[in-house]
């Protein structure tokens, strides 16, 4: 079984002061980021990215401007030896959209994650800045480390490792 590092996107991958951020130009690595996630990737940890964009559902933005981010901070982190294995996102907004299971605090994301690339739920972890993220994770039986928003993640990266 594979051992993963779920990530939130906003507030904890990139710049969360921006609500919205859909704009390349807009996004902006937090501190620490490379370096936590290579602690984590020499310890045998794939990434994968959960997040919430509910703009979409709003109208604010679309699907693809979503892709077209998705895929410049795959890239942009690739350049730096940092492989995410996937990213999620859950488009909805519930007033707009309904109920569904995939926008946090649900966990069909994190489900179908631990299907595509049979995690193991005891040796994973979600780093998230919200409440909801932690309670995606201990919904889905993985643990969740809350840090604060823009928080550079290597002291927790730390801890994970000497776990």
């Amino acid at each position: 079984m594979t051992k993963a590092i779920f990530l939130d996107r906003d507030g904890v991958i990139n710049d969360g002061s921006l609500y919205y951020t859909y704009k390349i130009e807009d996004f902006r690595f937090n501190d620490g980021l490379f370096e936590g996630l290579k602690m984590l990737r020499d310890a045998g940890f794939i990434f994968v990215v959960i997040t919430n964009q509910a703009g979409v559902a709003k109208g604010l933005y679309t699907d693809d401007d979503v892709k077209k981010l998705h895929s410049y901070m795959c890239d942009e982190l690739k350049k730096q030896g940092i492989d995410i294995a996937a990213v999620y996102y859950c488009p909805h907004y519930p007033e707009i959209s309904g109920p569904c299971e995939c926008r946090k605090p649900g966990t069909l994301l994190i489900e179908q994650a631990i299907k595509q690339f049979d995690i193991d739920r005891e040796k994973s972890f979600l780093i998230g800045d919200g409440s909801r993220d932690i309670e995606a994770a201990t919904r889905a039986g993985i643990t969740g480390i809350k840090i604060e928003k823009n928080e550079s993640i290597v002291p927790y990266c730390k801890k994970i490792l000497a776990l």
